[in-house]
């Protein structure tokens, strides 16, 4: 008897596997409205994770709602885990262990409340993931659409990430610092180099986090400039060279001469 349970415990677990599977990494209609529902619902959460700062205000509902985002978002990356064909593979990826991050953050919202402001990397993780290029994406995966997407996802995450930190670190400390608008205008000054000088951080510290945002946005908005001017190039490897990207019209590899064959969009 004890044999028989085991066994179809077992085969009930390899049907679970194989329906994950087939929703997180299926083609077909079903597979693809599963992952769009969970998309949506990701963004619920980051939009959410947004307005956290003034939620909080209410109190013991902010952290019902808390930990019922926990609830959601362990389940999604439980789900993921096992649908995954090798576990440690999975867990080698860097967005993993920020989603892991932010699900702490969500599950222990007292001890980790300082650090509540990197929830917003969320929004990094899903613009970044195959998940979301083969599910809403796939007209665009390695196209100027999703470079150019990536680009304006790195700077909107710096921009409230940043937000956030100002506002957990200086409100009440910094002059005129007093709500989470007044953190996400001194970012957005301080990013673009406007510098009004109505809002400045005091001490060191504070000169030091200026000067982080000032380089790191310089530098990310250097990238989306590059991203929506430079000429697009076509993911195709070379097979002599491995150079992965080339011109649409590439007829040989720029780096080794070899005759290329990139199929056009009509292919």
């Amino acid at each position: 008897m004890t044999s028989e349970h085991s066994d179809t415990g077992h085969h009930e677990g390899l049907r679970l596997k194989a329906r994950l599977r087939y929703l997180y990494h299926g083609t077909q209609p079903a597979a693809v409205r599963f992952r769009l529902t969970v998309i949506v619902v990701d963004l619920a959460i980051i939009g959410f994770f947004l307005a956290a700062p003034i939620l909080k205000e209410a109190g013991w509902a902010f952290y019902v709602l808390d930990y019922l985002i926990a609830a959601v978002l362990g389940l999604d990356l439980a789900a993921r885990a096992y649908a995954y064909s090798d576990i440690k593979d999975w867990l080698k990826r860097p967005i993993v262990w920020v989603d892991l991050f932010v699900l702490a953050t969500l599950l222990f919202p007292t001890w980790l409340a300082n650090l509540g402001f990197l929830r917003m990397l969320r929004l990094w993780t899903l613009l970044n993931s195959e998940f979301f290029w083969r599910t809403v994406g796939r007209r665009y995966d390695d196209t100027r659409v999703e470079e150019i997407t990536r680009a304006l996802a790195a700077l909107v995450t710096f921009v409230f990430v940043v937000t956030g930190f100002v506002y957990a670190a200086f409100r009440g400390r910094a002059e005129h610092i007093n709500g989470y608008l007044d953190a996400l205008y001194f970012t957005v000054a301080t990013l673009t180099t406007t510098g009004f000088g109505d809002i400045t951080l005091p001490g060191n510290w504070g000169r030091v986090v200026s000067i982080v945002v000032m380089l790191v946005g310089i530098t990310l908005f250097i990238r989306l400039a590059q991203t929506l001017i430079r000429p697009h190039k076509v993911k195709f490897p070379c097979d002599e060279c491995g150079l992965q990207k080339h011109d649409p019209d590439a007829v040989h590899c720029k780096a080794c001469g070899q005759i290329l064959c990139i199929p056009d969009d009509g292919d």
